[in-house]
Protein backbone atom coordinates (compact mmCIF):
# COMPACT_ATOMS: atom_id res chain seq x y z
CA UNK A 1 0.00 0.00 0.00
CA UNK A 2 1.82 3.04 -0.72
CA UNK A 3 -0.19 5.57 1.31
CA UNK A 4 -3.30 7.13 0.68
CA UNK A 5 -1.39 8.79 -2.05
CA UNK A 6 -0.12 8.40 -0.24
CA UNK A 7 -1.91 4.47 -2.44
CA UNK A 8 -1.14 4.14 -6.15
CA UNK A 9 -2.89 2.57 -8.99
CA UNK A 10 -2.48 -0.88 -10.85
CA UNK A 11 -0.75 -0.49 -13.29
CA UNK A 12 -1.58 -2.36 -16.77
CA UNK A 13 0.93 -3.63 -19.24
CA UNK A 14 0.35 -3.50 -23.28
CA UNK A 15 1.07 -6.19 -25.18
CA UNK A 16 4.61 -5.96 -26.44
CA UNK A 17 5.86 -3.98 -24.11
CA UNK A 18 8.06 -1.11 -24.57
CA UNK A 19 10.43 -1.21 -21.10
CA UNK A 20 10.50 0.44 -17.71
CA UNK A 21 9.44 3.65 -18.79
CA UNK A 22 7.60 2.56 -22.43
CA UNK A 23 4.08 4.01 -23.08
CA UNK A 24 2.37 0.62 -23.64
CA UNK A 25 3.15 -0.38 -20.01
CA UNK A 26 0.22 2.34 -18.78
CA UNK A 27 -2.68 3.00 -21.06
CA UNK A 28 -4.02 5.56 -18.89
CA UNK A 29 -3.63 8.95 -20.22
CA UNK A 30 -1.41 11.54 -18.65
CA UNK A 31 -2.57 14.48 -18.47
CA UNK A 32 -1.37 16.05 -15.13
CA UNK A 33 1.90 17.16 -16.28
CA UNK A 34 5.32 16.34 -15.50
CA UNK A 35 5.07 15.82 -11.75
CA UNK A 36 2.98 13.42 -12.63
CA UNK A 37 4.97 11.12 -14.72
CA UNK A 38 5.58 8.97 -12.83
CA UNK A 39 1.75 7.73 -12.84
CA UNK A 40 2.26 7.31 -16.50
CA UNK A 41 5.79 6.56 -17.35
CA UNK A 42 7.01 4.75 -14.30
CA UNK A 43 4.28 2.11 -13.67
CA UNK A 44 5.09 -1.24 -13.67
CA UNK A 45 4.70 -4.28 -11.53
CA UNK A 46 2.93 -3.67 -8.40
CA UNK A 47 -0.67 -3.02 -8.12
CA UNK A 48 0.29 -0.75 -4.91
CA UNK A 49 -2.48 0.52 -2.61
CA UNK A 50 -2.23 4.53 -1.45
CA UNK A 51 -1.27 5.35 1.73
CA UNK A 52 -2.89 9.39 0.57
CA UNK A 53 0.30 11.41 0.19
CA UNK A 54 1.62 8.39 -1.72
CA UNK A 55 1.51 5.37 -0.20
CA UNK A 56 -0.46 2.15 -0.90
CA UNK A 57 -2.60 1.22 1.88
CA UNK A 58 -6.05 0.10 0.72
CA UNK A 59 -7.06 -0.29 4.38
CA UNK A 60 -6.15 3.36 4.69
CA UNK A 61 -8.28 6.17 3.47
CA UNK A 62 -7.50 7.62 0.29
CA UNK A 63 -5.03 10.97 -0.12
CA UNK A 64 -6.85 13.79 1.87
CA UNK A 65 -6.72 12.02 5.35
CA UNK A 66 -2.77 12.85 6.07
CA UNK A 67 -1.52 15.30 8.14
CA UNK A 68 -0.92 18.41 6.85
CA UNK A 69 2.71 17.70 6.45
CA UNK A 70 2.03 14.55 4.22
CA UNK A 71 -0.52 16.75 1.92
CA UNK A 72 0.19 17.23 -2.03
CA UNK A 73 -2.30 19.43 -3.22
CA UNK A 74 -2.43 18.45 -6.44
CA UNK A 75 -4.15 21.64 -7.98
CA UNK A 76 -0.78 23.64 -6.72
CA UNK A 77 1.47 20.96 -8.56
CA UNK A 78 -0.96 21.04 -11.62
CA UNK A 79 -0.61 24.77 -11.64
CA UNK A 80 2.74 24.90 -11.59
CA UNK A 81 2.89 22.44 -14.47
CA UNK A 82 1.08 25.07 -16.49
CA UNK A 83 4.31 27.45 -16.70
CA UNK A 84 6.54 24.55 -18.37
CA UNK A 85 3.94 24.17 -21.08
CA UNK A 86 3.06 25.69 -24.33
CA UNK A 87 1.53 25.16 -27.75
CA UNK A 88 4.06 23.18 -30.33
CA UNK A 89 4.01 25.61 -33.08
CA UNK A 90 7.12 26.88 -32.78
CA UNK A 91 9.09 23.32 -33.70
CA UNK A 92 6.48 23.14 -36.86
CA UNK A 93 7.83 25.81 -38.05
CA UNK A 94 11.66 25.01 -37.17
CA UNK A 95 11.04 21.57 -39.30
CA UNK A 96 9.82 23.43 -41.94
CA UNK A 97 6.71 21.52 -41.72
CA UNK A 98 3.28 23.16 -42.12
CA UNK A 99 0.94 23.61 -39.30
CA UNK A 100 -1.17 20.92 -38.59
CA UNK A 101 -5.10 21.73 -39.02
CA UNK A 102 -6.26 18.46 -37.62
CA UNK A 103 -7.87 19.45 -34.73
CA UNK A 104 -5.95 17.56 -31.93
CA UNK A 105 -3.05 19.81 -33.05
CA UNK A 106 -4.15 22.08 -30.39
CA UNK A 107 -3.06 19.83 -28.01
CA UNK A 108 0.19 18.45 -28.54
CA UNK A 109 2.52 20.54 -25.73
CA UNK A 110 6.24 20.77 -24.70
CA UNK A 111 8.25 21.97 -22.23
CA UNK A 112 8.87 25.49 -22.40
CA UNK A 113 11.66 25.26 -20.31
CA UNK A 114 13.65 23.10 -18.61
CA UNK A 115 13.94 22.79 -14.44
CA UNK A 116 16.18 24.55 -12.90
CA UNK A 117 20.05 25.09 -13.31
CA UNK A 118 21.54 21.83 -11.90
CA UNK A 119 18.69 19.73 -11.32
CA UNK A 120 19.52 16.76 -13.01
CA UNK A 121 16.35 15.07 -11.36
CA UNK A 122 13.30 17.07 -11.92
CA UNK A 123 14.74 17.22 -15.84
CA UNK A 124 15.15 13.27 -16.09
CA UNK A 125 11.34 13.25 -15.14
CA UNK A 126 9.97 16.71 -16.95
CA UNK A 127 11.61 15.36 -20.06
CA UNK A 128 10.85 11.73 -19.44
CA UNK A 129 7.18 12.69 -18.96
CA UNK A 130 7.10 14.38 -22.19
CA UNK A 131 8.73 11.54 -24.30
CA UNK A 132 6.43 9.21 -22.63
CA UNK A 133 3.70 10.94 -23.61
CA UNK A 134 4.71 11.72 -27.09
CA UNK A 135 5.46 8.10 -27.21
CA UNK A 136 1.75 7.21 -26.19
CA UNK A 137 0.62 9.22 -28.90
CA UNK A 138 2.53 8.01 -31.70
CA UNK A 139 1.42 4.98 -31.09
CA UNK A 140 -2.40 6.13 -30.54
CA UNK A 141 -1.85 7.87 -34.33
CA UNK A 142 -0.08 4.77 -35.75
CA UNK A 143 -3.25 2.34 -34.67
CA UNK A 144 -5.68 5.19 -36.56
CA UNK A 145 -3.05 4.96 -39.51
CA UNK A 146 -3.23 8.81 -39.69
CA UNK A 147 0.38 8.85 -41.33
CA UNK A 148 0.74 12.49 -41.51
CA UNK A 149 0.96 12.84 -37.80
CA UNK A 150 2.79 9.96 -36.82
CA UNK A 151 5.38 11.76 -38.89
CA UNK A 152 5.39 15.10 -37.91
CA UNK A 153 5.00 13.32 -33.77
CA UNK A 154 8.08 11.33 -34.43
CA UNK A 155 10.22 14.30 -35.78
CA UNK A 156 8.80 16.27 -32.24
CA UNK A 157 10.27 13.17 -30.67
CA UNK A 158 13.65 12.85 -32.09
CA UNK A 159 14.10 16.59 -30.63
CA UNK A 160 12.36 15.55 -27.31
CA UNK A 161 15.02 12.62 -26.96
CA UNK A 162 17.78 14.84 -27.88
CA UNK A 163 17.13 17.73 -25.87
CA UNK A 164 16.94 15.11 -22.93
CA UNK A 165 20.35 13.37 -23.35
CA UNK A 166 22.07 17.22 -24.32
CA UNK A 167 20.39 18.72 -21.16
CA UNK A 168 21.43 15.57 -18.65
CA UNK A 169 24.91 15.73 -19.68
CA UNK A 170 25.37 19.46 -19.16
CA UNK A 171 23.98 19.22 -15.88
CA UNK A 172 25.42 15.67 -14.76
CA UNK A 173 28.70 13.90 -13.45
CA UNK A 174 30.40 11.98 -16.09
CA UNK A 175 28.09 9.49 -18.18
CA UNK A 176 29.23 6.42 -17.95
CA UNK A 177 30.10 4.02 -21.09
CA UNK A 178 26.76 2.23 -21.04
CA UNK A 179 24.86 5.47 -21.12
CA UNK A 180 27.13 6.56 -23.91
CA UNK A 181 25.82 3.08 -25.83
CA UNK A 182 22.47 3.17 -24.93
CA UNK A 183 22.11 6.96 -25.63
CA UNK A 184 23.76 6.43 -29.00
CA UNK A 185 20.55 3.43 -29.81
CA UNK A 186 17.94 6.28 -28.85
CA UNK A 187 19.35 8.45 -31.20
CA UNK A 188 19.92 5.97 -34.07
CA UNK A 189 15.99 4.47 -33.32
CA UNK A 190 14.61 8.28 -33.28
CA UNK A 191 16.35 8.73 -36.94
CA UNK A 192 15.22 5.26 -38.20
CA UNK A 193 11.57 6.36 -37.24
CA UNK A 194 11.67 9.80 -38.81
CA UNK A 195 12.75 8.49 -41.73
CA UNK A 196 10.53 5.22 -42.48
CA UNK A 197 7.40 7.48 -41.28
CA UNK A 198 8.55 9.60 -43.93
CA UNK A 199 8.83 7.61 -46.39
CA UNK A 200 5.31 5.76 -45.39
CA UNK A 201 3.57 9.39 -46.13
CA UNK A 202 5.08 8.62 -49.97
CA UNK A 203 2.83 5.58 -50.31
CA UNK A 204 -0.55 4.77 -51.50
CA UNK A 205 -0.63 1.12 -51.55
CA UNK A 206 -2.61 -0.44 -48.82
CA UNK A 207 -0.16 -3.57 -48.94
CA UNK A 208 2.52 -1.71 -49.02
CA UNK A 209 1.81 0.67 -46.10
CA UNK A 210 0.21 -2.56 -44.11
CA UNK A 211 4.19 -4.01 -44.04
CA UNK A 212 5.04 -0.91 -42.90
CA UNK A 213 3.13 -0.54 -40.31
CA UNK A 214 5.12 -3.75 -38.97
CA UNK A 215 8.33 -1.94 -39.29
CA UNK A 216 6.94 1.53 -37.42
CA UNK A 217 5.32 -0.63 -34.79
CA UNK A 218 8.83 -2.64 -34.25
CA UNK A 219 11.14 0.29 -34.26
CA UNK A 220 9.15 2.52 -32.18
CA UNK A 221 8.85 -0.53 -29.56
CA UNK A 222 12.60 -0.95 -29.46
CA UNK A 223 12.61 2.77 -29.41
CA UNK A 224 10.59 2.44 -26.30
CA UNK A 225 13.13 -0.17 -24.61
CA UNK A 226 16.00 1.91 -25.23
CA UNK A 227 14.49 5.05 -24.11
CA UNK A 228 13.09 3.20 -20.58
CA UNK A 229 16.55 1.87 -19.92
CA UNK A 230 18.32 4.96 -20.43
CA UNK A 231 16.19 6.65 -18.45
CA UNK A 232 16.64 3.73 -15.53
CA UNK A 233 20.47 4.23 -15.25
CA UNK A 234 20.20 8.23 -15.29
CA UNK A 235 17.49 8.22 -12.33
CA UNK A 236 19.60 5.16 -10.69
CA UNK A 237 22.91 7.29 -10.81
CA UNK A 238 21.19 10.40 -8.96
CA UNK A 239 19.32 7.80 -6.15
CA UNK A 240 22.53 7.08 -5.18
CA UNK A 241 23.87 10.36 -5.24
CA UNK A 242 21.26 11.08 -2.81
CA UNK A 243 21.69 7.97 -0.58
CA UNK A 244 25.95 8.69 -0.37
CA UNK A 245 24.68 11.79 0.72
CA UNK A 246 22.47 10.58 3.47
CA UNK A 247 25.01 8.34 4.84
CA UNK A 248 28.02 10.99 4.66
CA UNK A 249 26.81 14.30 5.67
CA UNK A 250 26.34 14.82 9.61
CA UNK A 251 24.39 18.46 8.56
CA UNK A 252 20.79 18.52 9.56
CA UNK A 253 19.50 20.95 6.89
CA UNK A 254 21.44 18.75 4.15
CA UNK A 255 19.67 15.84 5.46
CA UNK A 256 16.25 17.05 5.80
CA UNK A 257 16.70 18.20 1.94
CA UNK A 258 18.11 15.21 0.87
CA UNK A 259 15.23 13.06 2.58
CA UNK A 260 12.32 15.12 1.22
CA UNK A 261 14.39 14.49 -2.17
CA UNK A 262 14.03 10.93 -2.05
CA UNK A 263 10.70 11.39 -0.81
CA UNK A 264 9.69 12.75 -4.13
CA UNK A 265 10.92 10.49 -5.69
CA UNK A 266 9.08 7.21 -4.22
CA UNK A 267 5.51 9.49 -4.94
CA UNK A 268 6.60 9.13 -8.97
CA UNK A 269 5.74 5.40 -8.75
CA UNK A 270 6.54 1.96 -7.62
CA UNK A 271 9.29 2.09 -10.45
CA UNK A 272 11.40 4.41 -8.43
CA UNK A 273 10.21 2.83 -5.22
CA UNK A 274 12.38 -0.15 -6.49
CA UNK A 275 14.97 1.55 -8.01
CA UNK A 276 15.82 3.35 -4.30
CA UNK A 277 15.28 -0.19 -2.39
CA UNK A 278 18.33 -1.74 -4.55
CA UNK A 279 20.25 1.31 -4.20
CA UNK A 280 20.48 1.64 -0.62
CA UNK A 281 17.62 3.82 0.37
CA UNK A 282 15.94 1.60 3.08
CA UNK A 283 19.06 1.56 4.68
CA UNK A 284 20.25 4.96 5.06
CA UNK A 285 17.01 5.75 6.43
CA UNK A 286 16.92 3.58 8.99
CA UNK A 287 20.39 4.98 9.76
CA UNK A 288 18.35 8.12 10.19
CA UNK A 289 16.05 6.64 12.57
CA UNK A 290 18.52 4.81 14.90
CA UNK A 291 20.77 8.66 15.82
CA UNK A 292 18.74 11.16 18.22
CA UNK A 293 20.29 13.95 17.04
CA UNK A 294 18.36 13.83 13.62
CA UNK A 295 14.99 12.82 15.95
CA UNK A 296 13.05 15.93 13.81
CA UNK A 297 14.60 14.30 11.15
CA UNK A 298 12.16 10.79 12.11
CA UNK A 299 8.52 11.84 10.77
CA UNK A 300 9.66 12.69 7.28
CA UNK A 301 12.36 9.56 7.03
CA UNK A 302 9.50 6.92 8.23
CA UNK A 303 7.00 8.64 5.89
CA UNK A 304 9.88 8.03 3.14
CA UNK A 305 10.48 4.29 4.15
CA UNK A 306 6.65 3.94 4.15
CA UNK A 307 6.68 4.52 0.51
CA UNK A 308 9.58 2.73 -0.50
CA UNK A 309 8.27 -0.65 1.42
CA UNK A 310 5.42 -0.82 -1.35
CA UNK A 311 7.34 -2.73 -3.21
CA UNK A 312 9.23 -6.03 -2.14
CA UNK A 313 12.20 -5.04 -2.36
CA UNK A 314 11.96 -2.40 0.24
CA UNK A 315 10.57 -4.47 2.38
CA UNK A 316 13.11 -7.13 2.30
CA UNK A 317 15.85 -4.36 2.81
CA UNK A 318 13.68 -3.68 5.91
CA UNK A 319 13.75 -6.98 7.38
CA UNK A 320 17.55 -7.47 6.22
CA UNK A 321 18.14 -4.19 8.75
CA UNK A 322 16.17 -5.31 11.48
CA UNK A 323 13.62 -2.35 10.68
CA UNK A 324 10.90 -4.07 12.40
CA UNK A 325 12.62 -4.07 15.56
CA UNK A 326 13.48 -0.24 14.98
CA UNK A 327 9.65 0.81 14.39
CA UNK A 328 9.17 -1.19 18.14
CA UNK A 329 11.38 0.94 19.74
CA UNK A 330 10.02 4.16 18.24
CA UNK A 331 6.34 3.04 19.37
CA UNK A 332 7.37 2.30 22.55
CA UNK A 333 9.20 4.99 23.25
CA UNK A 334 6.67 7.78 24.73
CA UNK A 335 9.71 10.52 24.59
CA UNK A 336 9.19 10.39 20.20
CA UNK A 337 6.50 12.67 19.17
CA UNK A 338 3.14 11.58 18.22
CA UNK A 339 3.55 12.66 15.06
CA UNK A 340 7.20 10.32 14.80
CA UNK A 341 5.13 7.76 16.28
CA UNK A 342 2.25 7.82 14.08
CA UNK A 343 4.40 7.95 10.77
CA UNK A 344 6.02 4.52 12.48
CA UNK A 345 2.67 3.44 12.55
CA UNK A 346 1.94 3.91 9.15
CA UNK A 347 5.33 1.90 8.01
CA UNK A 348 4.11 -0.77 10.18
CA UNK A 349 0.23 -0.56 8.18
CA UNK A 350 2.15 -0.53 4.86
CA UNK A 351 4.91 -3.95 5.66
CA UNK A 352 1.41 -5.71 7.26
CA UNK A 353 -1.05 -5.23 4.31
CA UNK A 354 -2.87 -8.11 3.16
CA UNK A 355 -2.88 -7.16 0.31
CA UNK A 356 1.21 -7.92 -0.50
CA UNK A 357 1.71 -10.98 -0.36
CA UNK A 358 5.17 -10.62 -0.17
CA UNK A 359 4.75 -9.00 3.97
CA UNK A 360 3.78 -12.64 4.91
CA UNK A 361 6.68 -14.20 5.61
CA UNK A 362 8.29 -11.07 7.57
CA UNK A 363 9.44 -13.60 10.62
CA UNK A 364 10.87 -10.27 12.28
CA UNK A 365 7.76 -8.70 13.06
CA UNK A 366 5.89 -11.88 15.01
CA UNK A 367 8.92 -11.57 17.79
CA UNK A 368 8.55 -7.85 18.13
CA UNK A 369 4.49 -7.61 17.79
CA UNK A 370 3.28 -7.80 21.15
CA UNK A 371 4.66 -4.98 21.45
CA UNK A 372 3.85 -3.28 19.27
CA UNK A 373 0.28 -4.05 19.24
CA UNK A 374 0.35 -2.84 22.64
CA UNK A 375 2.30 0.61 21.48
CA UNK A 376 -0.53 0.57 18.81
CA UNK A 377 -3.42 0.54 20.92
CA UNK A 378 -1.81 3.13 23.00
CA UNK A 379 -1.23 5.40 20.45
CA UNK A 380 -5.36 4.92 19.56
CA UNK A 381 -6.28 5.96 23.26
CA UNK A 382 -4.13 9.09 23.27
CA UNK A 383 -4.67 10.15 19.82
CA UNK A 384 -5.28 13.95 19.48
CA UNK A 385 -6.57 13.75 16.16
CA UNK A 386 -8.21 11.98 13.67
CA UNK A 387 -4.93 11.82 11.57
CA UNK A 388 -3.26 9.80 14.17
CA UNK A 389 -6.40 7.77 15.09
CA UNK A 390 -6.79 6.80 11.49
CA UNK A 391 -2.99 5.32 11.17
CA UNK A 392 -2.73 3.56 14.24
CA UNK A 393 -5.87 1.78 13.95
CA UNK A 394 -5.16 0.51 10.22
CA UNK A 395 -1.74 -0.94 11.10
CA UNK A 396 -4.22 -2.69 13.88
CA UNK A 397 -6.33 -3.33 11.20
CA UNK A 398 -3.96 -5.00 9.02
CA UNK A 399 -1.96 -6.68 11.89
CA UNK A 400 -5.44 -9.24 12.47
CA UNK A 401 -4.49 -10.00 9.20
CA UNK A 402 -1.41 -10.54 9.40
CA UNK A 403 -1.33 -13.04 12.06
CA UNK A 404 -4.46 -14.61 14.33
CA UNK A 405 -2.85 -14.33 17.51
CA UNK A 406 -3.06 -10.53 17.64
CA UNK A 407 -6.68 -10.52 18.05
CA UNK A 408 -6.26 -13.17 21.23
CA UNK A 409 -3.56 -9.87 22.08
CA UNK A 410 -6.02 -7.18 21.35
CA UNK A 411 -8.69 -8.73 23.30
CA UNK A 412 -6.28 -8.73 26.76
CA UNK A 413 -5.80 -5.54 26.15
CA UNK A 414 -9.53 -4.45 26.20
CA UNK A 415 -9.04 -3.48 22.53
CA UNK A 416 -12.80 -3.73 22.11
CA UNK A 417 -13.38 -0.91 24.88
CA UNK A 418 -10.57 1.56 23.57
CA UNK A 419 -12.23 1.01 19.84
CA UNK A 420 -15.32 1.80 21.16
CA UNK A 421 -15.20 4.41 23.27
CA UNK A 422 -13.00 6.55 20.24
CA UNK A 423 -16.09 6.22 18.07
CA UNK A 424 -17.63 8.75 20.44
CA UNK A 425 -15.34 10.98 19.55
CA UNK A 426 -15.40 13.02 16.75
CA UNK A 427 -11.92 14.64 17.12
CA UNK A 428 -10.57 11.00 16.58
CA UNK A 429 -13.08 9.21 14.61
CA UNK A 430 -14.92 11.30 12.06
CA UNK A 431 -14.83 9.91 8.82
CA UNK A 432 -15.59 6.35 6.93
CA UNK A 433 -12.10 5.76 6.40
CA UNK A 434 -11.35 5.50 10.23
CA UNK A 435 -14.74 3.70 10.78
CA UNK A 436 -13.70 0.83 8.32
CA UNK A 437 -10.60 0.32 10.10
CA UNK A 438 -12.57 0.30 13.31
CA UNK A 439 -14.88 -2.36 11.57
CA UNK A 440 -11.84 -4.59 10.37
CA UNK A 441 -10.56 -4.87 13.80
CA UNK A 442 -13.76 -5.97 14.79
CA UNK A 443 -14.56 -7.93 12.22
CA UNK A 444 -11.92 -9.98 12.45
CA UNK A 445 -12.10 -10.57 16.76
CA UNK A 446 -15.59 -11.60 16.48
CA UNK A 447 -14.25 -14.67 15.24
CA UNK A 448 -13.21 -15.15 19.34
CA UNK A 449 -15.68 -16.80 21.09
CA UNK A 450 -14.78 -14.05 24.33
CA UNK A 451 -15.41 -11.37 21.71
CA UNK A 452 -19.48 -11.13 22.05
CA UNK A 453 -19.23 -10.42 25.85
CA UNK A 454 -16.86 -7.12 25.82
CA UNK A 455 -19.25 -6.39 22.61
CA UNK A 456 -22.46 -6.31 24.59
CA UNK A 457 -21.09 -5.02 28.01
CA UNK A 458 -19.69 -1.89 25.51
CA UNK A 459 -22.93 -1.16 23.60
CA UNK A 460 -21.18 -2.90 20.43
CA UNK A 461 -24.49 -3.65 18.94
CA UNK A 462 -25.76 -0.61 18.75
CA UNK A 463 -22.47 0.88 16.36
CA UNK A 464 -22.64 -1.84 14.34
CA UNK A 465 -26.04 -0.92 14.20
CA UNK A 466 -25.05 3.01 13.04
CA UNK A 467 -22.03 1.00 10.82
CA UNK A 468 -25.16 -0.44 8.76
CA UNK A 469 -26.77 3.04 7.63
CA UNK A 470 -22.86 4.67 6.60
CA UNK A 471 -23.51 7.49 4.41
CA UNK A 472 -21.14 9.00 1.92
CA UNK A 473 -20.58 13.13 2.94
CA UNK A 474 -18.71 14.17 -0.57
CA UNK A 475 -20.30 11.61 -2.89
CA UNK A 476 -16.51 11.01 -3.86
CA UNK A 477 -15.42 7.73 -5.65
CA UNK A 478 -13.18 6.84 -2.60
CA UNK A 479 -15.29 7.93 -0.32
CA UNK A 480 -18.66 5.93 -1.05
CA UNK A 481 -16.14 2.93 -1.72
CA UNK A 482 -15.26 3.09 1.67
CA UNK A 483 -18.79 3.52 3.01
CA UNK A 484 -19.35 0.45 1.09
CA UNK A 485 -16.99 -1.32 3.27
CA UNK A 486 -18.06 -0.48 6.30
CA UNK A 487 -21.82 -1.52 5.68
CA UNK A 488 -19.85 -4.81 4.26
CA UNK A 489 -17.50 -5.49 7.31
CA UNK A 490 -20.28 -4.28 9.94
CA UNK A 491 -22.77 -6.69 8.37
CA UNK A 492 -19.99 -9.40 8.50
CA UNK A 493 -19.72 -8.30 12.27
CA UNK A 494 -22.93 -8.83 13.15
CA UNK A 495 -23.45 -12.36 11.93
CA UNK A 496 -20.72 -13.87 13.36
CA UNK A 497 -21.45 -12.44 16.91
CA UNK A 498 -25.01 -13.67 16.61
CA UNK A 499 -23.46 -17.13 17.34
CA UNK A 500 -24.29 -16.14 20.58
CA UNK A 501 -27.87 -15.71 21.19
CA UNK A 502 -27.15 -12.54 23.55
CA UNK A 503 -25.95 -10.52 20.79
CA UNK A 504 -28.64 -12.08 18.55
CA UNK A 505 -31.57 -10.84 21.00
CA UNK A 506 -29.61 -7.40 21.26
CA UNK A 507 -29.45 -7.03 17.40
CA UNK A 508 -33.23 -8.00 17.26
CA UNK A 509 -33.99 -5.43 19.51
CA UNK A 510 -32.17 -2.52 17.93
CA UNK A 511 -33.98 -3.47 14.95
CA UNK A 512 -31.01 -4.59 13.07
CA UNK A 513 -33.06 -7.44 11.39
CA UNK A 514 -35.36 -4.15 10.04
CA UNK A 515 -32.20 -2.53 8.86
CA UNK A 516 -30.42 -5.59 6.90
CA UNK A 517 -34.23 -5.70 4.92
CA UNK A 518 -33.63 -2.36 3.47
CA UNK A 519 -30.43 -2.66 2.72
CA UNK A 520 -31.18 -6.24 0.81
CA UNK A 521 -34.03 -5.04 -1.06
CA UNK A 522 -32.79 -1.24 -2.01
CA UNK A 523 -30.02 -0.89 -4.41
CA UNK A 524 -30.13 2.82 -3.11
CA UNK A 525 -29.34 1.98 0.65
CA UNK A 526 -26.07 -0.18 -0.26
CA UNK A 527 -25.04 1.79 -3.50
CA UNK A 528 -25.69 -1.11 -5.56
CA UNK A 529 -23.34 -3.42 -3.93
CA UNK A 530 -23.40 -6.82 -4.58
CA UNK A 531 -20.28 -6.86 -1.36
CA UNK A 532 -22.87 -5.85 1.08
CA UNK A 533 -25.71 -7.54 -0.36
CA UNK A 534 -24.56 -11.09 0.60
CA UNK A 535 -23.12 -10.10 3.59
CA UNK A 536 -26.57 -8.51 4.40
CA UNK A 537 -28.58 -11.78 3.34
CA UNK A 538 -25.53 -13.76 5.75
CA UNK A 539 -26.46 -11.75 9.13
CA UNK A 540 -30.19 -11.26 8.00
CA UNK A 541 -29.96 -15.20 8.10
CA UNK A 542 -28.07 -15.83 11.03
CA UNK A 543 -30.66 -13.63 13.44
CA UNK A 544 -33.98 -15.34 11.51
CA UNK A 545 -32.27 -18.90 12.95
CA UNK A 546 -32.60 -17.16 16.73
CA UNK A 547 -35.05 -15.32 16.41
CA UNK A 548 -37.67 -16.26 13.37
CA UNK A 549 -40.56 -14.24 14.84
CA UNK A 550 -38.88 -10.62 13.65
CA UNK A 551 -40.05 -11.41 10.08
CA UNK A 552 -42.71 -10.83 8.33
CA UNK A 553 -43.80 -13.79 5.81
CA UNK A 554 -43.34 -12.37 2.58
CA UNK A 555 -39.27 -11.39 3.98
CA UNK A 556 -38.69 -14.87 4.92
CA UNK A 557 -39.83 -16.48 1.88
CA UNK A 558 -37.49 -14.31 -0.39
CA UNK A 559 -34.90 -14.17 2.10
CA UNK A 560 -33.98 -16.68 4.21
CA UNK A 561 -35.93 -19.69 2.79
CA UNK A 562 -34.40 -20.00 -0.51
CA UNK A 563 -30.83 -20.67 -1.07
CA UNK A 564 -28.23 -17.91 -0.44
CA UNK A 565 -27.68 -17.73 -4.18
CA UNK A 566 -31.37 -17.24 -5.33
CA UNK A 567 -32.47 -14.63 -2.52
CA UNK A 568 -28.92 -12.76 -4.17
CA UNK A 569 -30.48 -12.77 -7.21
CA UNK A 570 -33.51 -11.73 -6.28
CA UNK A 571 -32.71 -8.74 -4.91
CA UNK A 572 -29.64 -7.84 -7.08
CA UNK A 573 -32.06 -7.58 -10.12
CA UNK A 574 -35.02 -5.43 -7.80
CA UNK A 575 -36.18 -2.42 -9.04
CA UNK A 576 -36.96 0.25 -6.80
CA UNK A 577 -40.43 1.43 -6.62
CA UNK A 578 -41.41 5.18 -6.23
CA UNK A 579 -44.63 5.00 -6.05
Amino acid sequence: MRRPPRNGAAASEGPGGWGLWGVQESRRPCCAGPNRCGQALLQIGINMMALPGGRHLDSIPIPGQRLHLMQVDSVQRWMEDLKLMTECECMCVLQAKPISLEEDAQGDLILAGGPGPGDPLQLLLKRGWVISTELRRIGQKLAQDRWARVHSMSVRLTCHARSMVSEYSAVSRSPSQEMGQIEKLLMEKCSELSAVTERCLQVENEHVLKSMKACVSETLSTLGQHFGQLLELALTREVQALVRKIDASDNIYTMESTTGNLFSLTQEGAPLCRIIAKEGGVVALFKVCRQDNFRCLYPQALRTLASICCVEEGVHQLEKVDGVLCLADILTDDSHSEATRAEAAAVVAQVTSPHLSFTQHLSSFLESMEEIVTALIKLCQEASSGEVFLLASAALANITFFDTMACEMLLQLNAIRVLLEACSDKQRVDTPYTRDQIVTILANMSVLEQCASDIIQENGVQLIMGMLSEKPRSGTPAEVAACERVQQKAAVTLARLSRDPDVAREAVRLSCMSRLIELCRSPSERNSSDAVLVACLAALRRLAGVCPEGLQDSDFQQLVQPRLVDSFLLCSNMEESFV
